[in-house]
């Protein structure tokens, strides 16, 4: 039996080891946060990220590879970790993925397209790139923002100062806004013999910078934006020399992709693959680092996530329904906190529409959920 190290103990943690039980594969965790969530497993817990800490090494010595479920935690732990013991994906990935410049000038070099951009240290470094960028721009943190946190819209030049002081002080991305018609994302995946498979697109609605809905395959997706999506996302793979899963987040526009940021893991948006696809991102993932075939990543037929947010809702309600399948994570209800997800399938997209908003109604918060035309 293998033991997967997973650096990190949250849903995503628990999910991979859900996916990874049925494979004969046991898991540790080494979470850094101090609120392990995983529920299952083996865990060890160090905020301070020792590197000199007894549980440390006993994690490292105790499992066969090495993983992480989330890219913000101290790259030199990771670092630490890949002197030791295999790490996928390699510490690289995650260097790149926690720095918003370091991302940015990769995608410059592989000729990504990317909104314009400046990166600013100074809050007159901040009023000069509004001024040569234009209104409006969206201005965050280069590190360790996610789910909408360390973002600031500025619509008008005097917000450059609130912007300065509500998350300034440090380097600061600035962009130009780009005007989308909606927000899609792709995820592939690369095993240890090179092969690399992609799951389709998905097109995601976010609410408050959180996502909502995810749905797979997005309809109305033509040969070559699908083409090219994949394109972008084995570049960006073979270039970091990533194995496991990458995940590509894009805005679709009247000029072709955009890229808005990637995660060298398990993502939010390919929740849908548990029951929408023969092999989900979490069992390929697995599959990827432990030197073993990639699965099939098709989907079988239209399928919308809907996440759980601050709230759990009417859970009894909700397993009546014959086409839900509801994921909890097993933690406390808090505003904004990521509770579960329902999956939802169907053999159209009208069909998908109705039924997802049934699963809404009962889930407290939800925004309503945009639909789509037929492709």
């Amino acid at each position: 039996m293998k033991k997967i190290g997973i650096l990190g103990a949250g849903q995503l943690g628990r999910m991979l080891a859900l996916a990874g039980y049925p494979l004969e594969l046991d898991f540790f965790f080494y979470d850094t946060t101090g609120t392990p969530s995983v529920g299952l497993g083996n865990v060890s817990s160090d905020t301070s990220a020792n590197l000199e800490n007894p549980d440390l090494q006993t994690f490292i010595d105790s499992v066969d590879v090495v993983s992480y479920e989330f890219e913000h935690l101290p790259l030199q732990l990771a670092q630490h970790i890949e002197q030791k013991n295999t790490l996928h994906p390699s510490s690289r990935s995650l260097d790149v993925c926690q720095d918003r410049a370091k991302e940015k000038a990769l995608f410059d070099r592989l000729g990504i397209p990317t909104p314009s951009y400046r990166v600013i240290d100074t809050e007159q470094g901040l009023i000069k790139a509004v001024e040569e960028l234009g209104l409006p721009v969206v201005v965050k943190t280069t590190t360790e923002g996610y789910d909408g946190k360390g973002q600031f819209v500025i619509r008008q030049l005097e917000q450059c100062q609130e912007a300065w002081h509500t998350i300034g002080s440090r380097t600061l991305i600035v962009e130009a806004f780009v005007n989308f018609t909606r927000e899609l994302s792709i995820i592939a995946v690369r095993a240890t013999d090179d092969n690399i498979e992609v799951y389709p697109l998905a097109e995601n609605q976010h609410n408050d910078g959180i996502l909502r809905y995810s749905t797979a395959p997005a309809p109305r997706v033509d040969d070559e934006t699908a083409s090219q999506a994949r394109s972008y996302a084995k570049e960006l793979i073979h270039e970091l020399d990533h194995v496991g899963i990458l995940t590509l987040e894009l805005f679709e526009t009247e000029k072709g992709l955009v890229a808005n940021e990637m995660a060298p893991r398990v993502h939010n948006s390919g929740h849908w693959s548990i029951e929408g696809a023969p092999c989900s991102q979490f069992e390929n993932h697995l599959r990827a680092i432990t030197g073993l075939p990639l699965g099939c990543t098709q989907a079988s037929r239209p399928t919308c996530m809907i996440n759980i947010i601050g709230e759990k809702g009417d859970i009894q309600s909700l397993l009546e329904l014959p086409y839900a399948h509801v994921h909890l994570y097993a933690k406390e209800e808090r505003p904004g906190r990521k509770l579960g997800h329902v999956t939802v399938q169907a053999d159209s997209y009208e069909e998908l529409v109705w039924r997802v908003n049934n699963v809404a109604s009962l889930l407290p918060g939800s925004p309503e959920f945009g639909g789509y035309s037929t492709p």
